[in-house]
């Protein structure tokens, strides 16, 4: 029995559960929640999408409904999830799939639309379409990279593993196969302590007998990630709070945010005169560099600038990013219990990062 056929079986018995997918067998999914899902793990864990996928199609059950919805509402949802562009995308990709009348049942055209890249048209194709397409994601390279023994580095090994995971493809149930694959990575042949006594594929696994599995696959080392500094500024009236919505387009692009400057190219003075007193810092770390961001706040007495003055009562930190939900609970103490006089804060805090 080959490896393919070794990996279905074993996916018949042991596939996860999750709300994006059909049991094993049962044919292709629902091409909308599989793209759905595809797009939301990207750079984020499973763990993580569910709640967000849940909702999503609870407020959204089939792509016409997405497409209809307003930017601001679904920016607000995808709150958390990070990389924003994805979520913008998201958008574009819906409206276009609407306009036509529904997605490609190719790789060729799905990846003509707005958002969709190689790995995403081939997920989909593959396990919405069953189509015999390669998937490779982080967890199917490193179940190549061992079932190989490729010791060559990431990234210079990408070519040779697709190729291989080509090879692996089946014809038939193409999209379980793909699935499988991901499960296998996600639960037996992890980053670290490999279970390679469960593993359904330890027999021909190269890694496994030549004792290296767990140091595969290599990696080339990571530039060290450049510092920016920032400041963001948190505004009170007495019963509000001082937010804005980022441009469109760059970091962050797209959602409700506190004022700040200097991280993202911009040089900004504060949004309003007042007497801004520092809170600390927080820490973020975006995909190509580390943020820390001082964190003003001040009780405004002067129509801003810049921004606009949301009522508390209408204001939710969840429909904040996750930079700026930290700024948020750095000054939540001071932003709790309104009070005349400016919120002063200890600088002695510790960072948050």
């Amino acid at each position: 029995m080959g490896i393919s056929a070794e990996l279905l079986g074993w996916y018949d018995r042991h596939a996860r559960v999750l709300p994006w997918r059909i049991p094993p067998g049962q044919g292709p999914a629902d091409p909308y929640r599989v793209w759905l899902s595809e797009v939301m793990l990207q750079q984020t864990t499973v763990a993580a999408v569910k709640s967000y996928f849940e909702r999503f199609t609870s407020l959204w059950p089939r792509v016409e409904d997405l497409a209809e919805a307003e930017d601001a509402r679904v920016m607000a949802e995808w709150a958390g999830l990070g990389y924003y562009a994805r979520a913008r995308n998201l958008l574009a990709c819906a409206r276009a799939v609407a306009a036509r009348g529904g997605f490609p049942r190719n790789r060729t055209g799905l990846a003509e639309l707005p958002g969709i890249g190689p790995y995403t048209s081939a997920a989909i194709s593959a396990i919405a379409f069953d189509h015999p397409e390669t998937v490779v994601d982080g967890n199917v390279e490193r179940v190549v990279s061992r079932l190989f023994a490729i010791e060559t580095p990431l990234p210079a090994s990408k070519p040779r593993i697709h190729a291989l995971a080509t090879d692996l493809t089946p014809n038939e149930r193409p999209g379980d196969h793909a699935q499988a694959m991901m499960d296998l990575g996600a639960t037996i042949c992890t980053p670290r302590n490999p279970a390679c006594g469960i593993c359904p594929v330890s027999d021909p696994c190269q890694a496994r007998r030549l004792g290296i599995a767990a140091d595969l696959p290599r990696k080339a080392p990571k530039p060290e990630k450049p510092l920016r500094r920032g400041t963001v500024w948190i505004g009170l009236t007495d019963s509000g709070v001082l937010v804005e919505t980022r441009p469109a387009k760059g970091l962050l692009g797209g959602t409700l945010a506190f004022p700040s400057t200097g991280w993202d190219g911009t040089d900004l003075a504060p949004p309003a005169e007042a007497d801004w007193q520092e809170l600390g810092l927080v820490r973020h770390v975006f995909t190509h560099f580390a943020l820390d961001l001082t964190v003003m706040t001040a009780r405004l007495t002067m129509v801003p600038e810049r921004g606009r003055v949301v009522p508390l009562r209408d204001f939710s930190p969840l429909a904040l990013p996750g930079l700026m939900r930290k700024a948020w609970s750095l000054a939540r103490p001071e932003t709790a219990r309104p009070r005349s006089g400016v919120a002063m804060a200890s600088r002695s805090r510790t960072p948050q990062g």
